[in-house]
């Protein structure tokens, strides 16, 4: 008989630290408790951010831990990319008072939780509608404080996740206002990866050179607020910044599903939610589709989007249970 094990969960960004209490039985994830989520802004250190999560539980932690951070999780020393935060894997286990503790990048735990997730936990965003393929490669994608990238490799049962750095590959653009785009933002960042643009942030980059291009006064300086205005529609210029994310989403995520090899996407991140409903119409398919002649293969893949609100949180137990 197999007995049920409590462990600690994290999901460790750039903006958010996101724990919970995960009870595992076997190769199966049994439950998820509902989560806390901490600023990480707030606390100077992972083990900070994990005190503080045992002290709003008020209770003892258990001694075993699952966690996803977004930094590749190789070295000594692992760098949040998008967080001051520096973890060190060889003393974690002292420093969180744990036995066992799991590390997976952040997308490599999205790419864990397809085998936890339900049908239910999908919807369908383009191409055609049918479940995710038992074999094959599904491309996981999702734009976030940064943006993620991961793969998952199906044969028969066995799922095996490749963790890997694809938000960084560089912009490609694919019109004469996007070769003016990355001109200006080549000024700024020497360099410009598909993060730049596809990710929380990268919403202000687009939106301060369409203001500077156009010639109009910049009027918001703050990612969130942006973000807010251009779902909203009330800042033509931030509908406008809104747009060319959705249409650069679909490049990026087809560009990447046809460097894997893919057969099937899926789009996740905590945009997701901000953008699901304008997604479908936003010309994101058309510029996945486009890629010459590879069109009809791109054409016969199916994307869906995670509406799990956890699933890195989900992906982390299931990395536990994996090992």
């Amino acid at each position: 008989m197999t007995h049920a094990q409590e462990i600690v969960v994290g999901d460790i960004g750039g903006t958010h630290a996101r724990y919970a209490l995960a009870e595992i039985s076997g190769r199966h994830v049994v439950r998820l408790s509902e989560p806390a989520t901490l600023l990480t802004r707030d606390h100077v250190s992972l083990a900070a951010s994990w005190a503080a999560f045992g002290r709003m539980l008020g209770r003892e932690l258990p001694r075993a831990a699952a966690l996803a951070v977004a930094s590749p999780v190789t070295g000594q020393v692992l760098k949040l990319t998008n967080n001051p935060w520096v973890i060190c894997p060889g003393t974690l286990k002292q420093e969180l008072g744990v036995d066992a503790v799991t590390l997976v990048n952040d997308f490599g735990a999205v790419g864990h939780a397809l085998a936890a997730l339900k049908p239910a936990d999908f919807s369908h965003l383009a191409g055609p509608d049918r479940d995710l393929p038992a074999d094959g490669v599904i491309t996981v994608i999702g734009p976030g404080t940064g943006l993620g990238v991961a793969q998952v490799l199906r044969r028969g049962w066995q799922a095996h996740v490749i963790e890997c750095e694809g938000g960084h590959i560089d912009f490609a653009p694919l019109d004469a206002l996007e070769d003016t785009i990355l001109a200006r933002l080549r000024q700024r960042f020497t360099r410009v990866s598909a993060e730049r643009i596809v990710s929380g942030p990268g919403l202000l980059n687009l939106y301060e050179t369409l203001a500077a291009i156009k010639g109009q006064p910049v009027a918001v300086r703050d990612d969130k607020t942006l973000w807010v205005l251009a779902a909203s529609g009330e800042d033509r210029l931030a509908t406008t910044a809104l747009q060319r994310f959705c249409l650069s989403l679909g490049a990026v995520a087809g560009d990447l599903a046809l460097a894997q090899g893919a057969s099937a996407v899926v789009v996740a991140g905590g945009i997701v939610p901000r953008i699901a409903a304008r997604l479908p119409e936003s010309g994101f398919a058309q510029r996945f589709v486009a890629k010459g002649r590879f069109e009809t293969m791109m054409a016969a893949m199916p994307i869906k989007l995670i509406t799990h609100p956890y699933p890195g949180l989900l992906g982390a137990a299931a990395a536990f249970v994996a090992e």
